[in-house]
C-alpha cells in the first residue's frame, strides 16, 4: 500500500495574502459597516484633537517637504506620498491615546490602520466602500494577530502585527495579487521589528509614532511588491523568522472570506475609549470618580491601595510611572490618573499637562498610594480589564470600587450619539459648526462616497484655509 504525504500547510504570509485577497469588499453586513464608520469617526477626533501636538508639528515639517500629489494631511491643504500621509495622520490619531483598543495576549490599537487605509484609498481612487472594507479587513488581521501571540513580554511592541494588517489592508486597497500581498507582508515585517523600550521607562514621542511608522513601512512595502520587490521568507516559520526570533510558534485560524458572518468580523470585539489614556486604567478611572462622590464626609486619606492585574502592575506602575514628567508617561500612569480622577473628578486632554505633572496635590496623593496585583482580577484579563479601589480614612473608614468594565467596552459600547460628542468635543478648538456638520455627514455615508477632497476641505481649520 503507498502511504500518502502528509500536506504541508501553507506558510502564514500566504494565508493571510489569500484572506485579504479573497475578502469581500460587497455585501458586509450593515452593523459592521455601521460600526466601521463610527471607528473612522472615533478616529477624526483623535485626529482633530491632536492638530497643534508637538509631535505632529515634527512629522508636518518633514511630510511637507515631500509635495507629492497622492494623498492629504490631515488640518492643511497639502499633499504628500501615502506612506508620508499615513505616517503624519496616523501620530494623530495616536497622540492623545483617546483612539480604540484591543486586548487579547497582546493589547494593541487596530484603528492605527484607518490613517493608512485612508491614505492609500485617496491616492489610488478607491470607493468609500472599498476603503470601509480595508479596515475591517486591518481589524480582522491585528486582532487575530493579538489574539494569536504575546509580543510585549518577550521585548517586543504590538505594532509588529500593524505591519502585517497594513500591508494586507493597503495592498488590498492597491489592487495587488495575492502574491504581491504576501511579499508586503513580508517585506513590511521582516525589515522594521519594533522594541517594546518605546513603552518602558519615561515614555517619548515616539510612544505615539510607533504604530504610525509601522503603518508608514507597510504602504511603502506594498508599493514596493506591487512593483515586484520580492521579501525574505518564509517570514513567520523560517529559522531566522519571526516565530524564533520574535513571537514563538502560534496558531493562527482564519475563516473563509466568502462565508464570513457578523459575529466573525474582529472589529465588533473592539474597544472605545471616554478618556484619553491608556485602556486598561479607565476602570480605574471610573472606580475613582464613583469614590469621589462620597471622600468629603470621610474625612483626610491615609492611603489608597489599588489592586489590578499583573499587566497593569508591569506596565503602568513600574517605577517612571510614579514620577511622570511627560504627558506620555503620566497617560500610561495608574496612579497619577487615579489621583486625578479622585482630585478633579474628571480626566481629560488638560489632565497631562506640564503644570499638572507637577501640581503638589497630585504628588502628594501618589505619595499614599500602592498598587498591587489581585490574582482574581488578573485571572479576569483580558477579557475584563478590571481595577479595584480601596480608599483608607485617617479615620480607620474605609471605602472600595471596583469596576470590571466600563462605557467603551463589548459590554456597554458606545452610541452614535456618544462618538458624536466625543468628535464635536474634539474639534471645537479648530472647526466651525458647519465644518463639523459636513464631517459627520460625509462620514455618515462614506460607503456611498467616491473622492475624500470634502472630508478633508471640512477639516481644515480656518487659519489653515
Amino acid at each position: 500500500m503507498q502511504r500518502e504525504e502528509s500536506m504541508t500547510p501553507p506558510l502564514l504570509a500566504r494565508r493571510l495574502a489569500e484572506y485579504a485577497y479573497h475578502y469581500p469588499q460587497e455585501d458586509l453586513p450593515s452593523s459592521t459597516i455601521s460600526l466601521a464608520k463610527l471607528r473612522v469617526l472615533d478616529s477624526l477626533a483623535c485626529i482633530v484633537g491632536a492638530y497643534d501636538a508637538p509631535p505632529v508639528n515634527k512629522a508636518l515639517m518633514i511630510a511637507t517637504t515631500v509635495p507629492v500629489n497622492a494623498a492629504t494631511l490631515f488640518g492643511t491643504r497639502q499633499q504628500t506620498t501615502p506612506d508620508m500621509a499615513a505616517f503624519v495622520n496616523g501620530i494623530m490619531v495616536r497622540y492623545l491615546d483617546y483612539n480604540d483598543g484591543y486586548m487579547g495576549k497582546e493589547p494593541g490599537h487596530p484603528s492605527d490602520n484607518i490613517p493608512a487605509c485612508l491614505a492609500v484609498a485617496e491616492a489610488y481612487h478607491c470607493s468609500g466602500l472599498a476603503l470601509l472594507s480595508a479596515i475591517i479587513l486591518a481589524y480582522d488581521i491585528q486582532i487575530r494577530l493579538q489574539d494569536a501571540a504575546r509580543l510585549n513580554s518577550k521585548g517586543w511592541d504590538h505594532v509588529n502585527f500593524v505591519n502585517v494588517s497594513a500591508a494586507a489592508a493597503c495592498g488590498k486597497l492597491m489592487g495587488l495579487t495575492a502574491e504581491e500581498i504576501e511579499q508586503a507582508i513580508n517585506l513590511s515585517l521582516s525589515g522594521h521589528i519594533a522594541m517594546r523600550q518605546v513603552r518602558v521607562g519615561t515614555l517619548s514621542d515616539w510612544k505615539g509614532c510607533s504604530a504610525a511608522n509601522a503603518t508608514r513601512n507597510a504602504v511603502f512595502c506594498a508599493q514596493l511588491a506591487g512593483v515586484g520587490m520580492t521579501g525574505p521568507a518564509p517570514v513567520f516559520e523560517g529559522d531566522m523568522g519571526f516565530y524564533q526570533q520574535i513571537s514563538g510558534n502560534f496558531e493562527l485560524p482564519l475563516p473563509t472570506p466568502s462565508a464570513l458572518q457578523e459575529n466573525d468580523f474582529a472589529i465588533h470585539r473592539s474597544l472605545t475609549k471616554t478618556f484619553p489614556t491608556n485602556g486598561e486604567l479607565h476602570t480605574a478611572i471610573w472606580a475613582a470618580l464613583t469614590l469621589r462622590e462620597q471622600l468629603h464626609a470621610n474625612g483626610e486619606i491615609a492611603r489608597i491601595v489599588i489592586e489590578t492585574s499583573a499587566f497593569n502592575v508591569r506596565v503602568l506602575a513600574d517605577k517612571n510611572k510614579w514620577h511622570p514628567t511627560t504627558r506620555e508617561t503620566a497617560d500610561h500612569s495608574l496612579p497619577y490618573n487615579v489621583a486625578v480622577a479622585l482630585l478633579d473628578g474628571e480626566i481629560s486632554a488638560q489632565s497631562y499637562a506640564s503644570e499638572m505633572l507637577q501640581r503638589a496635590d497630585i504628588l502628594a496623593l501618589m505619595t499614599v498610594t500602592e498598587v498591587v496585583e489581585c490574582e482574581q482580577l488578573t485571572a479576569l484579563f483580558p477579557a475584563r480589564l478590571a481595577n479595584r479601589i480601596t480608599v483608607h480614612f485617617r479615620t480607620g473608614e474605609t471605602l472600595t470600587c471596583e469596576q470590571l468594565s466600563g462605557p467603551g467596552s463589548v459590554e456597554q459600547p458606545m452610541t452614535r450619539h456618544h462618538f458624536e460628542n466625543k468628535f464635536r468635543q474634539c474639534a471645537s478648538a479648530f472647526l466651525p459648526c458647519a465644518a463639523q456638520d459636513a464631517v459627520l455627514s460625509f462620514v455618515d455615508s462614506l460607503e456611498q462616497q467616491h473622492t475624500y477632497t470634502a472630508l478633508f476641505d471640512a477639516l481644515v481649520p480656518s487659519t489653515n484655509s
